[in-house]
């Protein structure tokens, strides 16, 4: 997300998701978390029973990981949805 508010982010994403894609479709997320183990698995309990695909990977110096989600969703509201509670676990970059 860049330096404009929130909500005008997922505005304009949901605007952009409702032209560009046919739903339901397969969504691909990418995190990027300090390595901790706690929050990897905060992250993990969201998409949770959703048949999600995660792929993590270590930074260099492994003080970083990034995650990979990629899940099938029923509409970009549910897209927003997931943004919006992984947006609450402290120290998570979205990209």
């Amino acid at each position: 997300m860049d330096n404009q508010k929130p909500e005008e982010f997922y505005t304009r994403l949901k605007e952009q998701l409702e032209t560009t894609t046919t739903w339901p479709s397969n969504y691909l997320y990418k995190f990027i978390i300090p390595t901790n183990e706690a929050k990897s698995a905060e992250i993990n309990k969201i998409f949770d029973n959703s048949g999600a695909v995660i792929e993590s990977k270590l930074s260099k110096n492994g003080k970083y990981t990034s995650l990979s989600i990629t899940v099938n969703l029923k509409n970009p509201d549910e897209v927003i949805a997931k943004y919006k509670e992984v947006g609450k676990i402290d120290g998570v970059i979205s990209l």
